[in-house]
Parts: structure tokens; sequence; C-alpha cells
């Protein structure tokens, strides 16, 4: 109850905008709101706190969306609701949280609000500010510090300036890259070639329609827009003197590779693996098939795995006839910048995608030794934990394998063909089960965004967002040196520690 009063003063309006959640009634300040939207299609972080939602791409800035119910320790309600919305709140940090309904903007005198009983209206993980009534026989509405709650419920863990993603991760000592070749492997009639990585922008599905040339050359297929540019595809069977087959195979993948500048989409039957060649495993093409009019013309090197499986490295440079470089010079020019217009030379940054549960995933490209099929055969450890699936010999050496579904406590799905992404940090070397490979995405600055500060430790393996919005996608950014806990990391130390004694 309010202490009586003298005259009463000059009337003080407020506007809040109320809600409900799990049949409760709250407001916020309407100062605090920035808008209301539908709940949109959200990424989900790894072992993160369940009130956090998730991230998502709302006019192409990145958001955490955070539920109500999560964060008033509120029994989950029903996924999409046909009420349910988020609303946006006004502050330093784009955050949204979801509410089971939002009901309406009001206005009321500040002297309906009672803000001294507030703790005694609180029930469990509430934090109040106030509460009003707007008539005697109405609901009590309940003002939440929605600030306090979200403070509370993601814990910020102190960090060292953040670095950037090409930074944090891999720094490969100049000598080992110096001795190492990144390849790009892949199905071809069924023979297996490979790219040299630099010559790789991105390799993406391919597009269920394209436009396509009138009177073109057969191994023209067609045109697709690819970043705010024509992208045209070209079959690399047609290029290399395979048969054409009347449709592509489902597995299809495309290319993006550069020629004489312009971007071009190279259609291949399977993308297979990512391949650290040691250098003295590649030597230069025999001379008598650069001298051939075939094929045989476009290989520059071959490649000898331990195993003894040949791969041909094709050259760029050796791909494209005049014909073909007369067509894409043309397009060139439809794609070229006027004078007026200041072009920007943005840095080019390049990563690993994979799958994982329902999300994808992005490693520094630079973080990754090789991709490869899961092996049949994981020599398990007794005592360790559930995450290490056990040891593989890698070519002569020990290594640990992470099961990235333990790591994240998803369900087990044997009917999953799964990858092992073999990657590096800076203190370990590990094999990574995965879902499967998306492929590599090439990334300009201003397509990557900052991971929203709110998931706390759980999340902070979450460096940046690739956010792809022209194609609805959203690509969460791990940093490689935190793929891993702490006390994972010391388990891993230990067992390299083990495996050099044993060596």
């Amino acid at each position: 109850m309010r202490d009586a009063a003298g005259p009463a003063g000059p009337k003080v309006e407020r506007s809040f905008l109320t809600f409900r959640s799990h049949a409760q009634n709250y407001a916020l300040p309407a100062e605090e709101v920035a808008e209301i939207i539908t709940l949109p299609q959200v990424a989900r972080l790894p072992q993160s706190p369940a009130s956090l939602l998730g991230m998502a791409n709302l006019r192409g800035a990145v958001i955490a969306v955070a539920s109500l119910r999560g964060l008033l320790q509120q029994p989950p309600g029903e996924p999409g609701g046909a009420g349910e919305r988020a609303i946006l709140l006004n502050g330093p940090a784009p955050v949204a949280i979801s509410v089971d309904h939002v009901d309406a903007l009001i206005s009321l005198d500040e002297a309906q609000v009672d803000r001294g009983q507030t703790e005694l209206a609180a029930t469990p993980g509430e934090r109040l500010r106030g509460a009003f009534q707007q008539s005697p026989d109405a609901q009590i509405v309940k003002i939440l510090d929605i600030q306090t709650l979200l403070a509370a419920a993601f814990t910020q863990v102190a960090r060292s300036p953040r670095k950037s993603v090409k930074t944090s991760g891999l720094a490969r000592p100049e000598r080992e890259a110096a001795a190492v070749r990144m390849l790009i492997s892949f199905e071809l009639a069924g023979q297996e070639f490979a790219l040299p990585l630099q010559d790789v922008q991105e390799i993406t599905p391919l597009p269920a329609s394209k436009a396509v040339v009138p009177r073109g050359a057969a191994l023209l297929l067609g045109i697709v827009s690819h970043r705010d540019k024509m992208l045209p595809l070209l079959s690399l069977r047609g290029l290399l003197g395979f048969p054409l087959g009347e449709t592509e195979p489902e597995t299809a993948k495309v290319i993006v590779t550069l020629v004489a500048g312009v971007p071009v989409g190279l259609v291949v039957d399977r993308a297979k693996a990512v391949i650290s060649a040691a250098a003295d495993r590649v030597q230069p093409a025999p001379a008598m098939l650069a001298a051939r009019m075939g094929s045989e013309a476009r290989i520059g090197a071959i490649y000898r795995d331990s195993a003894g499986r040949i791969i041909s490295i094709l050259a760029v440079e050796r791909m494209f006839g005049e014909e073909v470089m007369a067509r894409l010079s043309r397009l060139s020019e439809q794609n070229a910048v006027p004078e007026a217009t200041p072009q920007r030379h943005a840095p080019i940054r390049q990563f690993l995608v994979f799958r994982l549960g329902g999300e994808e995933f992005g490693l520094p490209i630079s973080a990754v030794d090789e991709v490869a099929l899961a092996p049949e055969k994981i020599t398990s450890l007794p005592k360790t934990p559930k995450f290490l699936k056990g040891v593989i010999n890698l070519r002569g050496e020990v290594l640990p394998v992470i099961d990235q579904r333990r790591r994240f406590d998803l369900p087990e799905d044997e009917s999953l063909r799964r990858r092992l992404l073999v990657m590096r940090s800076q203190r370990h070397r590990a094999g990574l089960l995965v879902d499967s490979i998306s492929g590599v995405v090439s990334a300009s600055e201003d397509e990557i965004a900052p991971a929203p500060q709110l998931a706390g430790e759980q999340a902070s393996m979450v460096e940046a967002v690739l956010n792809l919005e022209a194609a609805r996608r959203m690509v969460l950014l791990l940093n490689p040196d935190e793929v891993l806990t702490r006390t994972e990391r010391g388990l891993l130390d230990d067992f390299t520690t083990r495996q050099k004694t044993r060596g």
C-alpha cells in the first residue's frame, strides 16, 4: 500500500508493452522495446543454456534469441504456437526474447505503478521492477527487469579481446606449411581428381534451377545468381572429354573457382575429401601427358598417397579453350563494376563447413588437415569419457577420435554415413566424427558477424557467425582452440604425453 500523499503532482504517463508467458501477465517499458517480430528460425548452439534458443538472422544482422519461459524457469511451451512472438530489445547487444503472446501497448499514470512490493510479488525465477493493475477487476501485470534476468541466465565469461577467426585458429609452422599442399578431391565419371585449395573459392550444392543459355555449348549447363553476380555453370565432365549424362547425379556439387578473374562453377559428380598432401608425394605430370590435346593436358600434377591411391591434380589455367574463354570474357564485362563505383577488396577467408544435428558449423580451412569417410574400425580406450570414441592409426600416427554427436549430447544416428574431419588446434591434433561435410565456403569480412555474447562458457567455442542472408543460411564458426572444454583438453594432453612416452 502506498502512503497517503498531499495534493497530487502533475500526471506522468508511462507506456508499457504487455505480453504473456505460461498464463502470466508481464510488461516491459516501451522504451526498452525496439520492435515485435515473428519468431525467426534459429541456429541452435551446442550445450547452450536452456533459456537460449539460438541465433537468428534479422535483416542481415545476427541476433541472440532467448526464451522468456526459460529465463523465468517456467516449463517449456509447445513450439510454434499461434501467438508466439519475439520482442527485440533496445540495447547495446541485439537480443530478442520469445513470448507466448503479445497483448497491447498501453499508457497509464506512473502513480498506478507499485514499485514497493516487487520482492513479495515475485515468484522463483522472476526479477521485477514493479507491478500495476489497470482496473480493480483486471489481473496484476508484473514489470520485468529483463536485463537482470538476462545477466543472471547468461553468465558472462571473462575473455581476452576477441581475435579474428583468421588468426585465432591454426598457426602452422612455416616449415610444415611449406611441406604440405592442401587439395580438394572430387569424383568424376568414376575417377578421382583434385584441385589445389587455393584455386577453390567454395563448394556449394548444385542449384535446382538455373537459366539455360540459348544455343549454349553442351558443357555450359546454365547461369545462376551467386553472391549478386552471374555464375556460369560448366560441366567438368564435358571439359575433360567424358560422356555427358542426361541429368546430373543427386550428389553433384559446384566447385567455384576463378578463371581470368571471373567466378566459374565447375559441376562435379561428388565432392570427396580435403587432403593434406605431403609435397614429396606430389609429382609434376609426365611430359607426354602435357603434350597431348585431350583431358590429359589439363592435369598439372599427380598425387600418390601412402596406400597407392593416385589422384590427378587439375590445372585451372589449362582447363578452358578459346571459345569458352571468349564467353567468360563477355560475362566479365557484364559483371564489371562501373568505374565511378569504388571497388572493395575485402579479405577473403575460407571455412570448411560440416553438419551436425541439423545445424551447420565451420572451421577455418587452415585448421583442417584432411577429411575422409569415418573409419570402420576405431579402437576403444578403457576409462575414457564418452566423447572420446577411441583411436585410429592414421598413416603411422595414433590419432584420438572425438564423436561430436556425443560431445554435443546429440542422440546416436546409425543411418548417417559420417565423415572424419582431422583438425589441428594450437596444442592438439584429433579426428572429429561429424554427420556430413557441406563444403568449402569463402567469405569476406562483411559477411562475418561476431557471435552474440550471451551464450556463456558453454558456447564460447562459437567465435563468429557466417551470415549468408541471400541463401537463408547461417553457419556457426568455431574457434579450433575452444572446440573442446578445458577438461577435455587436459585429457588429450595426458593422451599425447602417454603416446610420446610409449614412442
